[in-house]
Order: structure tokens, then sequence, then C-alpha cells
């Protein structure tokens, strides 16, 4: 996730069995809460549907986050799964509903990708005219002024979420089926941290007990992503994505190698040439002809 810049109509096939629910509180956590009288992590295994098992555990995860507490700096945290669950269900019931070879591991929305089209790295043209998705946008419950959500009317451009899908339209000819055949774009965490002046706080940034609960709460769920979809590779961009996998991966006994390439936000060192050395990686990792055949 990016800093500044970034950190991530059609109708639904079918309507998805697993809805996040928002609900207002008065703890911090209220930006994105899901209703308790929702998904249960004990009744995933019932749910046979690849895309409602995966939207399932993702509302299971963002219940779990509800109950941490996040002290200061943390003022804000935007959950789009919840504000934005329908274009976010349109996402993934469009494009995971088999399973996945390679799975693409992001940090955590952006405030100007996911946390405004429900879709990871969510550049809003790209979501738009690539991705053909559109729909309605919801609110956070408190919203930070310089960060307010608009959804598709959102002005900003998220070069992260614009580099990374621009690539991958490159590659696969146009056609996104091309790419979503053999992988899938998922974050490690759903939400969004903010302090009072809208600057993102990174769940690395994160110290002590709430780190910990964050990453326990994310490491499951990730575990339960890669079970699901039988992944094969985890393309962590950047390190942390890649670190977490990695830890996951290791803890769970997964037999699921963890590779990375950079992560395509314009303010990490010497990334003005992103295109070429995620290409590079791709060669080198022997990926290539998953996207360009």
């Amino acid at each position: 996730m990016e800093y500044d810049d970034v950190p991530l109509d059609l109708s639904i096939k079918k309507k998805p069995s697993i809805q996040c629910n928002e609900e207002e509180s008065e703890s911090k956590y209220s930006d994105s809460l899901v209703s308790d009288r929702m998904i249960r992590p004990e009744l995933l295994q019932y749910d046979s549907n690849i895309s409602d098992t995966f939207l399932a555990i993702e509302c299971a995860l963002s219940q779990k986050l509800r109950y941490i507490n996040f002290n200061f700096p943390v003022e804000h945290i935007y959950d789009p799964v919840v504000y934005a669950y329908h274009t976010h269900a349109i996402y993934v019931t469009k494009y995971c509903h088999s399973n996945k070879k390679i799975l693409f591991l992001g940090m955590n929305p952006g405030p100007w990708g996911m946390s405004q089209t429900g879709v990871p790295f969510g550049e809003v043209n790209i979501v738009k005219e690539w991705l053909k998705i559109s729909g309605y946008i919801g609110k956070p419950f408190r919203e930070q002024a310089d960060r307010l959500v608009t959804g598709f009317s959102c002005t900003r451009s998220e070069i992260s979420g614009r580099r990374f899908w621009s690539l991958f339209k490159e590659l696969c000819g146009g056609d996104p089926e091309k790419f979503f055949r053999h992988s899938f774009l998922h974050n490690y965490c759903p939400i969004a941290l903010m302090d009072a002046g809208g600057r993102n706080i990174t769940p690395a940034e994160l110290k002590g007990p709430e780190q910990y609960a964050l990453y326990a709460a994310c490491d499951e769920a990730l575990a339960a992503v890669l079970r699901l979809l039988q992944v094969e590779i985890v393309l962590g961009v950047g390190r942390f994505a890649e670190k977490r996998a990695q830890t996951v991966v290791k803890t769970a006994g997964l037999p699921i190698k963890v590779l990375c390439i950079p992560h395509p936000s314009p303010r990490s060192v010497g990334n003005e040439n992103w295109n070429e050395k995620a290409k590079l990686k791709l060669r080198e990792y022997g990926l290539m002809d998953y996207f360009c055949h």
C-alpha cells in the first residue's frame, strides 16, 4: 500500500449467499462492522461454492477485526468489504469461482483504490473499463475529511492499481479472463487504517496486542483462502505480503511456493520502471505463459 498515491453496471450472476452488513456502534471500529448475525467461521465448511465460501471467509475476518481495540494514532478504519460489498462481491463472484494456481497477495486497501471501488488495487477507470465492474458504494461510518469515499465518482487515480492492472491488461491482450483463468488478486488485510490527519497506517506499523490480534486473524483467513482455492504459488506484491504469506504457509504446513514481485508504488525507491521489473520477475519464475496464452 502506498501513502498519498495509493497504499489497492454489471449485475451479479447470482446473489451471493453471504452478506456483510454495516451497523452503527460507538466503538472506533464502527467504520467497518459486520453484524453478529452473520457468518460464523465454523459454518464455512458447509458452503461448497467457491465464491460464496471466499466471501464468507472475508466476512468472518471483518467480524473478527471489529473487536480489536486500535489505539492512538489510529482514528479511522475503513472496511470496503463491508460498505462496498456490492462491487466487492461482483469482483469475487465474477472472477473467483474456480481453483487458482497463483494468488497475487497485496497488503491492504489504498485510499484511492479498493477503498473507493471494493476491488483490490482498484483504480477507478481500470475497474470500470477493463474489469467491467461498477455499482453501489456505501460509506464508512466515520470518514476522514481528506479521504472521503466517493466510489466511482472518485477523480483520484491510484497509481499502484493503474500500474498493476495495466501490466496484466497488456500481457493478457486486453482479456481479463486470461488473468483470472489461473490467478486471483486478494489483500492480506481487508481494512485501511488512518490517523486523524488521514495518513495511512500500515499493519506493519501497529504495535503490541493490536498487531498480534490483526496478524492472527488475517493469517487464519489467508490459510483458509489458500486451501479453498488450492493455490500452488503465492506472489506477494511487495515484501510485507511475501513475509506474511511465508509465515502462513510454514505455520499451516501448506505445500505452496511463496514468491514476490515489486510493489508498484511510485514511492518505492528505484521503482520508476516497475512494468519491466515485474515482467522480469514473472519470466524468472516461469509464469509468463499463464498470462500470455
